[in-house]
């Protein structure tokens, strides 16, 4: 093995990982972002128009992504 690995995985075990949004919030973070999509969602359809897809439609898009992968995360995905 490569000493600087070696190296870096000696350091790294002094220094856990810590999420920005931690377990015991993800589902908060994730229902409340599919809110805010789907109320993005619901704004861009009242009003569509090429200034609104910047301003309403991105941010719906990634608010019900980031908030999807959230739940998905929180609750588990059983299929």
């Amino acid at each position: 093995m490569d000493p600087s690995v070696l190296e870096l995985w000696q350091t790294a075990s002094g220094a856990p990982f810590l999420p920005t949004v931690g377990k015991g919030s993800q589902f908060t973070v994730g229902f409340l972002l599919l809110v805010i999509g789907l109320g993005l969602t619901g704004a861009f359809t009242l009003n569509r128009s090429l200034v609104n897809i910047p301003v309403l439609g991105l941010p719906a898009s990634a608010c019900l992504a980031f908030g999807t992968v959230y739940m998905f995360c929180a609750v588990g995905v059983y299929v």
